[in-house]
């Protein structure tokens, strides 16, 4: 066989260039993500897949937070809170989780009863219309546990949106309070009494973090996951900044 050494050069020298090129696009500037639990309902249905915003909070030196911590070309801007935000689990950096930014460096935070204290202020919540509450009881498919959720409009920072509360199950999950570290977040997810967040694991460095989630680009639960095989595609273009009325 006559291999054409040259040639084979420049489709070894082509693979490379599209590597680097389409991951290093991934590392700096968009990733995608699917949501494969229920945490974040009713801001994020189970299998939505999202974009995130790699560059939101300052631009990153490609590949490097495949080494370790990330390098920032530019100055880190600090987060807002609401912000819906990817990151490592601090526990498993492996593991990404998406959860809602509540409490910033140097913020003191408590939980009891579900009431959120932020600085001593209580975050009060104003319930949805019945109207609402169904739509976003359709999001749960059809599980019997979630009949009785409520749903509540709150604003603990710039945007409002949904949260949602079990009435049927215990409290479970409150937090003494505490201060949040310098170069620290601290993190719920909306759906809150069905959310591993920092009220069990604790905050979040500052170099965990991947970005913060835009939109909706496809909806589909997994055949092979532990939830019933189904799409949404009216999920699509579902976004996630500009919060609700």
């Amino acid at each position: 066989m006559n291999w054409d050494k040259e040639k084979i050069k420049k489709e070894i020298i082509s693979y490379i260039l599209i590597f680097l090129g389409v991951f290093g696009f991934k590392s700096t500037f968009f990733e995608p993500n699917h949501i494969p639990s229920g945490s974040m309902l009713p801001s994020m249905a189970i299998g939505d897949f999202i974009l995130v915003n790699k560059m939101q909070y300052g631009l990153k030196l490609p590949f490097s937070e495949w080494f370790g911590d990330p390098v920032y070309l530019t100055e880190f801007t600090q987060p807002k809170k609401g912000d819906i935000m990817v990151f490592e689990f601090p526990n498993d950096r492996s593991i990404l989780y998406v959860k809602r930014l509540v409490a910033l460096p140097g913020d003191t935070i408590e939980v009891f009863d579900n009431r959120v204290f932020v600085n001593d202020k209580e975050i009060k919540g104003e319930e949805v219309t019945p109207e609402m509450a169904n739509e976003f009881r359709e999001l749960y498919d059809g599980n019997g546990r979630m009949l009785d959720m409520k749903f509540f409009k709150i604003q603990n920072g710039p945007i409002k949106h949904i949260i949602a509360h079990n009435e049927a199950m215990p409290v479970h999950r409150g937090q003494m309070k505490v201060t949040v570290p310098e170069g620290h977040y601290f993190m719920m997810g909306d759906n809150r009494d069905h959310s591993s967040d920092s009220r069990i694991w604790g905050f979040v460095p500052e170099s965990h973090i991947r970005g913060k989630a835009l939109f909706v680009w496809f909806n589909m639960v997994y055949p092979w996951s532990h939830e019933p095989f189904h799409m949404r595609p009216w999920r699509i273009g579902t976004t996630f900044f500009n919060g609700v009325e």
